[in-house]
C-alpha cells in the first residue's frame, strides 16, 4: 500500500478485502522506501515523464508491503484493485472506492508474474 493508504488509514480496510477473497499473507511490513529502493522498484519506468513524481511520493511516508499467495494470485489482485488512474477505476475496485489520484492511487501489485519476481527482488530487502 501506498503512502496515501497509510496515511488515510486504509491499512484495514484494503488488506481484509485480500483475506476475505481467501488470499494468504506470506509476509508484511510497514517501512520508509529510500529514494534508491523506490527508483529500482520502479525502474521499468525511468524516463517516463512521471518517474520523479512516483519516486517523491513514494519516498514521502511510509508503506506497507506486502507478499499474497493465492491462487492466480497476479491476476486476480489486479482485477481487485482497478485501474491505474483513479478515474478509470471501477467502483468496488480498491481504487474505485478509496483512489483520489493517479499517483496516489493507494496501492501497486504486480502485473506479471515476471514483474513480480523483479519487485519482490527489490522490496524482500526491507523485509
Amino acid at each position: 500500500m501506498k503512502p496515501d493508504a497509510v496515511s488515510r488509514g486504509l491499512i484495514g480496510a484494503v488488506i481484509s478485502r485480500f483475506e476475505q477473497k481467501g488470499f494468504k499473507i506470506v509476509a508484511m511490513k510497514m517501512v520508509k522506501m529510500s529514494k534508491n529502493v523506490a527508483e529500482g522498484f520502479y525502474s521499468p519506468h525511468k524516463g517516463k515523464p512521471f518517474f520523479a513524481e512516483l519516486v517523491s511520493f513514494m519516498t514521502s511516508g511510509p508503506i506497507v508491503a506486502a507478499v499474497l499467495e493465492g491462487n492466480s494470485a497476479v491476476e486476480v489482485v489486479r482485477r481487485m484493485i482497478g485501474a491505474t488512474k483513479s478515474p478509470e477505476a471501477a467502483a468496488g475496485t480498491i481504487r474505485g472506492d478509496y483512489s483520489l489520484a493517479i499517483t496516489a492511487n493507494i496501492i501497486h501489485a504486480s502485473d506479471s508474474e515476471e514483474s513480480f519476481e523483479r519487485e519482490y527482488g527489490v522490496i524482500s530487502k526491507l523485509f
